[in-house]
């Protein structure tokens, strides 16, 4: 994995699809397997102690980049649901609304968007989740009815997939962090060549 930075207490990782974080030691939050992009780690146990405390205490940005099925009409939006794990399938995350009967013990979990662009049966969004749970986004825009593209665990029966797309197409691009050092920084991984070359044979 390509190293965006490095010190004494954090080295900060683009990571390709593929890797599995949680085989990773001391990382900070998760990314999914086919998931890519800024994957925090820490060098010693103060110092993840200390960065997983501001993403508990929901104080890190974090940005996606992720290609949605179908038309998005709003240019932004908010999802706010209850989070847990789906009855009919152990291996997904379903959002449950306040009053439904099964709701109880989830948890609260809200997903910003806004569109950067469309494409005809595709949308692509600017995705900042304000809550870190597990398959979070994946979760939310399939429940607004617009699955990640290439999600294979997500998407809708014979859904569209651009040519080209062997993953879902979700990107970790920018987290905004204070380090150990006291110090507030960015990070940015820019879009991966696989998903480049998806949106450009889209634009064509």
């Amino acid at each position: 994995m390509d190293v965006i930075y490095e010190d004494e207490n954090v080295l900060v990782f683009d990571k390709p699809p593929g890797v599995i974080s949680d085989n990773i030691p001391l990382r900070v939050h998760r990314l999914d397997k086919d998931t890519s992009g800024v994957l925090l780690v820490a060098k010693n146990e103060k110092s993840l102690k200390f960065l997983q405390e501001q993403f508990k205490e929901r104080r890190v940005e974090k940005k996606y980049i992720s290609l949605a099925t179908g038309d998005i009409k709003t240019g932004a939006g908010i999802i706010e649901t209850l989070l847990g794990r789906s009855p009919k399938d152990k291996r997904k995350q379903r959002a449950f609304l306040a009053q439904e009967p099964r709701a109880e013990n989830k948890r609260a979990a809200v997903t910003e968007y806004k569109v950067i662009e469309r494409f005809p049966a595709f949308t692509l969004l600017e995705v900042t989740p304000k809550t870190g749970r597990k398959h979070q986004i994946r979760a939310h825009l399939a429940h607004i009815g617009h699955p990640i593209a290439g999600d294979k665990l997500y998407g809708f029966k014979n859904q569209p997939c651009p040519a080209g797309l062997k993953r879902q197409f979700l990107h970790a691009n920018y987290i905004k962090i204070t380090l150990p050092s006291g110090e507030i920084k960015e990070f940015i991984s820019p879009l991966p060549k696989d998903l480049k070359l998806v949106l450009s044979s889209l634009a064509h």
